[in-house]
Parts: C-alpha cells; structure tokens; sequence
C-alpha cells in the first residue's frame, strides 16, 4: 500500500514551529516510503480562522520549499462530514443531546469527577429524540460510547507503544455542535477516512484524543490508520512551547525573517525529537529522507534552547552558518539580496566571498557589509585610525601617502597587494600599522573583511573620497600635505 499521510493545520495563528516540525517528519517519511503528502486545511473552526493565520501558514511552507502532492480545505468538506455523522446516528453509535448550551463533553460532574455524558439524554427514546429534533429544537449530537459492557479501545503508536483505555474512560465526546459544524474528532476522522489516509503523524498532546478517533473510524466501517506521535517541543524551563506566552519565538516566519535557510531550519527542527543514530547533525535533504523512521523518534521531549535576549537556539544558528559557508556562492548571493533590497545584484555577488565566513545568518549581511553599500560612511571614532604602536602622526602620513598610491594604483587584489606592501616598505612600518588606517577610512571599522579584495569591490573612487574623509578627520586643517582639500581631491578624482 502506498503510504498516504496528511499535515492538517488549522488557521488559528501563525505556522508554529512545532507544527512545521509535524510536517517534516510527515514528508520526510512520505518521501522515504514514495508516498503522497497531503496539505488539509482544517478550517472549520469558523470563529476562530483568520486570513493572516492562513496567509502565515503558506507562507511558512512555501519557505521551508518541501511541497506536497495533494490539497484540500475542511471547509469544503462539511457535507462530507455530517453524512459521516448521519451514518453514525443511524447505526446507533450516536445520540442527540438537547440540554440547553451543551457542552463538548469538558465539563466536570457534580463531584469534582470527570464528566462523562448526561444520562436523560443518552436514554431518549428514539420517537422523543425524533419529536424534539422535528420541532426545530437544537441539539449537540454525541457518541454513545460503549457502557454496558465496556472494553479497551486499543492501539499500537510507533513511538510510544501500545496505547489502552477503557470505554468507561471516555466522554460521551460531540460530533457535530448545536449549530451543525462537525466538530473537529468528526470532521478530522471523516476526512482521514476519505482521503484513504494511512499514517497519522501528529504531536503527542493529541494522543489521547486518539482513542476517540480509533472509536469514530470503528463507526464509519474504516479501518484506523497507523498513529505515530511527537514528542512535544518545550521551552527551557519546561513549559510547552505556546504561541500566547512565548510569541514570534515559535513562529516560523521569524527564523526566516531573520535570514535562516530553510534546508538549515529543516535540519534543526528534524534533530528536535529525531536522530538518524549515527551521530551526524548536518544532513542534507536527502541525506533526511534516507535516514527518517518512525524508530529514530525520541518519546522524551525536545528542548528549544532560546533565551529572553535570544530567540534563537544555538545549534539552529550554528547549522545555518555551516551551511552558508559551504554553500555556491552564487545562490547566497540569490539569499542574500532580500536584506538588501536596494543594493546592486552584481555588487552583492562581489562581496558575498568577502563576508561568507563571517555570517551566521542572512541578516548579518546588514552589519557586516553595510559599508559596501552606503553612500557614505556611518561616523567613527578617529582613534580607530590610529595604528597600534602608531600615532596620530603615523596614522596621518599612512593615509596621505596611501592616497597618492591608490591613485595610480591598478584596482585589482594583486597589484593593490604589491602597491601597499611596498609602501610600507619605504615608510619603514609594518605592514599592519599601513593597513589599519586604511581599513578603518574605507570601512568604518576595524573588523573588516580582507583589505585588498575590500577596496577592489569598492573601487578607486569610493576608496579615495573615503580615505580623503578620514585624512580630514586626523588634520584640524582642511588643507591636506599635497596642498588640496578633500572637496578638491573629489574633484581631481572623479
């Protein structure tokens, strides 16, 4: 049987991060079974659904760049599923509930004691249950779970075993609400039963809702899929990770609005409950989908270690910043252009060897080559010329001799290599105490990528009008030793 297995989302806030990890392990054992994945929209929850929600979720997908085979809405299902009610009615699996505001079978008994199911409407007989129902009188339509003869409703999960509990346990749970919306047991399982789905993978607080379901394919004459649950993804004290306490944290457009790569994002969520047993951490693509098993799936949960000044946990901005350094510099040039929307396409492939080793995530891009792309130079500290066991005099002459130099100098790695080297040579100063004045004009700062390629992506241009600038900023005077201000060296230069 070709396996069939569905991620079912439903539009009630943005794609958090535990749900994305439901659907790569979803995919990931579809692909490695050659299977079907199936996008289902729950979205029956019509007071709660909300267009940004949805918008959240494609978009969340659409950058993790997986894809699936088939989709549908629940929303578009809904006849489907009342008739899956209907059958269960008339076969006798059901009941109508007339008490006035029904519950869906969460409310507490009398005692404090679990509330099972309301005895004067489970023994209507089925001419009164007619009566009412023909008169327009609303009514929340339950199971009637087994209580006669109760038995254990059974079922093997592949990561957490056998799973029992008796019917004398479970509620007499809804199935369609008073104003006819299935409920989600109803709607779920009908559509699972539809779609011929065959394995259910899903976070493990859905576990016990499980024993429900197993009861409504049981109703319907389907044959219960295969069920394997998550373990949960919790925060570092513990607490499972919530939308409303911990916010953008576990969203997913927030990794990658801060510049992840979704394979990388992939990788991390994969190794969160998951490990291929060998030990390996970085994985490419296929690399996941040839080591996925339900048998690598951890039942402890998994810990997103982030902290309240940093969203993001260690290893994930570790697994991106291994795969930007090692990935064709061509397509994270392509990566990188979105954070710098107004930046030249070829400028950026210039500079993307000269900062690939020094990016963790995409958004670095902003602070570490922000200079390559600015006009003009955000304002530094002078100081920051001055050369170590140099002066101000030292730092001076460097930048006014290095001026005259690049003037004439060939703009390429290796004649600007030999032109500067030389000159330090004939000042009598380490090549360093020449460097660092120059780094810091063009750049702005001293932590810079590699001089040379610096200043041949910036250009003879750029890197006089800035060199000039700094020249200004070491000589109270605006006459420089050559005799011309800055204003005029531009000029000359142009």
């Amino acid at each position: 049987m070709i396996p069939r297995l569905r991620f079912a989302p439903s539009p009630t806030g943005f794609l958090h991060i535990g749900s994305a990890r439901t659907f790569i392990f979803n995919w990931l054992y579809v692909r490695h079974n050659n299977g079907t994945m199936i996008l289902r929209i729950d979205d029956t929850d019509v007071d709660r659904n909300t267009q940004a929600s949805l918008d959240s979720i494609f978009d969340g997908l659409r950058w993790l760049d997986l894809g699936w085979d088939e989709e549908y809405r629940q929303s578009d299902r809904l006849e489907l599923h009342r008739r899956a009610a209907q059958q269960i009615f008339d076969r006798g699996h059901a009941y109508r509930d007339f008490t006035p505001a029904a519950a869906e079978g969460e409310a507490k008994g009398h005692d404090g004691s679990a509330w099972l199911f309301n005895p004067g409407m489970r023994e209507l007989t089925a001419d009164e249950s007619d009566r009412r129902a023909a008169t327009g009188e609303t009514f929340v339509l339950r199971y009637r779970v087994p209580r006669d003869a109760p038995r254990d409703v059974q079922f093997h999960d592949a990561v957490y075993g056998l799973q029992s509990k008796s019917t004398a346990d479970i509620e007499d749970f809804a199935l369609l609400r008073s104003n006819g919306m299935p409920t989600y047991h109803m709607a779920s399982c009908a559509d699972d039963a539809d779609l011929r789905i065959s394995h259910i993978v899903r976070g493990q607080d859905h576990l016990t809702n499980t024993f429900k379901h197993v009861l409504i394919f049981e109703a319907v004459g389907a044959t219960p899929p295969q069920f394997a649950h998550l373990p949960l993804l919790i925060a570092p004290d513990g607490a499972k990770l919530s939308k409303r306490k911990h916010g953008p944290v576990v969203s997913v457009t927030t990794y990658r609005d801060a510049g992840f790569l979704p394979h990388a994002f992939i990788n991390f969520l994969a190794l969160l409950g998951w490990s291929p047993k060998d030990d390996r951490e970085k994985l490419t693509r296929q690399e996941l989908v040839d080591a996925f098993s339900f048998e690598g799936i951890n039942r402890s949960n998994a810990v997103v270690n982030f902290k309240e000044d940093d969203p993001f946990d260690p290893k994930a901005v570790w697994l991106n910043a291994e795969m930007i350094r090692t990935m064709p510099q061509e397509d994270l040039s392509a990566q990188l252009l979105p954070f710098i929307p107004l930046a030249d396409p070829t400028k950026v492939r210039q500079v993307t060897p000269l900062i690939q080793e020094r990016i963790k995530l995409l958004k670095d891009v902003t602070a570490v080559a922000d200079f390559f792309f600015a006009d003009t130079l955000a304002p530094y500290d002078p100081t920051e010329l001055i050369p170590q066991k140099g002066d101000q005099v030292m730092a001076l002459s460097a930048l006014q001799r290095a001026h005259d130099v690049l003037t004439t100098a060939e703009f390429t790695h290796a004649s600007l290599d030999a032109a500067l080297r030389t000159l330090a040579q004939e000042m009598k100063i380490k090549p360093g105490q020449l460097f660092q004045p120059i780094r810091v004009a063009v750049c702005g700062r001293k932590n810079a990528p590699p001089l040379f390629e610096t200043l041949e992506v910036l250009g003879r241009e750029t890197s006089l009008n800035r060199i000039g600038r700094a020249i200004d900023l070491l000589q109270p005077a605006t006459a420089s030793v050559t005799g011309t201000t800055n204003d005029e060296r531009t000029t000359t230069n142009a």
